[in-house]
């Protein structure tokens, strides 16, 4: 064997760790500490997301208080937008959803930055996306600027945010829909339906018992919990390196890119079959999956304890709640 230079305390080359002595293993690097980043960046863009919320979530109140579905009858995708910021005094009516959906983000990804924080990986603050349509947002982000070093410091990063978004999004839309309205037809000239995840049908049985539906009025809080067990349904698919594709490959990492392969197909086939919403990401994910593979962790024999394996079933029964075939289709 090669001499090691120095006091012992060398990194052991790779070849060395697959000569078949697991106990070996190959050390991270010492952590760089990087220049803390400036906040003002993330801070501008919360503030533009708070107005495109306020601006979107306006017209959810004024279609609640006017017992019609949002976005009825308006081919304009910014009118939604539009009117708020012409008027900024209608801006306070946004703040039930702009505020539901924002907390929900800021759950989300707090999930995620506090668990790196108690890893000592090194994360930015969280970035949210303002849009000009719809939600007013395409949702937040974090980027991690550090190797995360094992494998349940991996599964622990990925599975905080989803369920730390998910404790919010639950109370939010059980009393959302608690104080929904039921009117017949509603949504007859609706430009968008909303679909019906499976935790939303639960709370329609508890509050509105033998309703229809396609009857319910979903008051704006309720939307926005909509927005949040939408995003926690697609961040928890096993693939790629969605929090869901960060859980897969803590519990199979050999198994990780053909699994992902898979669920990117499947979506593709789900977006002929049902909603094409889902194709387009099925053909997203299955071109990321090829292209980029999951980064791996330095400790790559460090087992999963059973209390993160139970976590990881809880996972796989928050995404079944949270999914749906249909999210939005036309009526």
């Amino acid at each position: 064997m090669d001499h090691i230079p120095g006091n012992g305390h060398a990194r052991i080359p790779v070849e060395v760790l697959d000569l078949g002595y697991p106990q070996i293993i190959e050390l991270p690097p010492p952590r760089i500490v990087r220049p803390r980043k400036p906040w003002w960046p993330a801070l501008v863009l919360f503030l533009l997301t708070l107005v495109t919320t306020l601006a979107v979530g306006s017209e959810f109140a004024l279609s609640y208080a006017h017992n019609v579905a949002p976005f009825s009858g308006d081919d304009n995708p910014f009118a939604a937008i539009v009117a708020p910021l012409a008027h900024p005094h209608l801006l306070l009516l946004g703040i039930p959803f702009s505020f539901a959906l924002l907390g929900f983000l800021m759950a989300h990804e707090m999930g995620h930055y506090v668990a790196c924080q108690i890893y000592g990986i090194d994360v930015s603050y969280p970035y949210f996306i303002p849009s000009p349509f719809l939600f007013g947002t395409f949702g937040a982000f974090l980027r991690i600027r550090s190797p995360i070093a094992t494998r349940r410091a991996l599964f622990d990063v990925g599975i905080a945010g989803p369920i730390a978004g998910f404790v919010v999004a639950v109370p939010l839309m059980a009393y959302a829909i608690s104080i929904s309205k039921i009117i017949p037809g509603v949504q007859q000239n609706a430009d968008i339906v909303f679909g019906q995840p499976t935790l939303m049908k639960i709370f329609m049985g508890m509050f509105h018992p033998g309703a229809d539906p396609t009857s319910l009025l979903l008051h704006p809080i309720g939307q926005a919990a909509w927005v949040g067990l939408f995003a926690t349904a697609l961040n928890l698919l096993p693939c790629w390196q969605l929090d869901g594709g960060h859980i897969l490959y803590t519990l199979a990492s050999k198994k990780h890119k053909e699994i992902s392969l898979i669920v990117a197909l499947g979506l593709i086939a789900m977006g002929i079959r049902w909603w094409h919403g889902w194709g387009v990401w099925g053909i997203v994910l299955l071109v990321l999956s090829l292209r980029f593979r999951h980064p791996p962790v330095y400790d790559r024999w460090e087992p999963l304890d059973a209390g993160r394996k139970l976590l990881a079933i809880l996972a796989l029964a928050i995404f079944v709640s949270c999914f749906t075939q249909w999210p939005t289709n036309n009526p």
